[in-house]
C-alpha cells in the first residue's frame, strides 16, 4: 500500500498489488479505549479542529469500545477513506480476547486501486458536518 495525496480530499491509500475478496488488507491500528475515555478524548480533540479525529466505534462482547488512531504513526489503515460503495470492510478479530479490527477486501481489488470502505455513520449531525458522508 502507498498513501497518495489527492487534491480536494487529501490523503489516501492505494494498493500496490492485487488482494483477492475476503484477504486481510490492514489493521485499523490505534488505541483500544473504553467508552467513557474514548468520548472524554472525542471532546478533547473537538477543542482543537486541527487535530483531526480517527476514531471507530465498535461493540465487542457486549460493551462499546473505540480504537482512537488520531495519533500519526507509519500505520495506513487510518488513512482509508469513506465510500458507501468501498472495496474493503471491517471485521473484528480477537486475539488472546482483546479485539481487532481489520480490514479485508470485499471484493477483489486491482493494483493502484484506492483503498475504501463504508465508515457507516448516518447521523445528520456527523452529514451535516462532513458532507462526504452521503456517497
Amino acid at each position: 500500500m502507498e498513501v497518495q495525496h489527492i487534491e480536494g480530499k487529501g490523503r489516501a491509500v492505494f494498493a500496490t498489488r492485487c488482494f483477492q475478496k475476503g484477504e486481510y488488507v490492514v489493521e485499523y491500528h490505534g488505541d483500544l479505549l473504553q467508552i467513557t475515555d474514548a468520548k472524554q478524548r472525542e471532546a478533547e480533540y473537538a477543542q482543537n479542529p486541527a487535530t483531526g479525529c480517527y476514531m471507530y466505534y465498535f461493540q465487542y462482547l457486549c460493551k462499546t469500545y473505540c480504537v482512537d488512531a488520531t495519533k500519526e504513526t507509519g500505520r495506513m489503515g487510518r488513512l482509508i477513506n469513506h465510500s458507501k460503495t468501498g472495496n474493503c470492510q471491517t471485521k473484528l478479530h480477537d486475539i488472546n480476547g482483546v479485539p481487532h479490527l481489520i480490514l479485508v477486501a470485499s471484493r477483489d481489488i486491482d493494483e493502484g486501486e484506492e483503498l475504501l470502505y463504508d465508515y457507516g455513520d448516518r447521523s445528520k449531525a456527523s452529514i451535516a458536518a462532513h458532507p462526504w458522508l452521503k456517497y
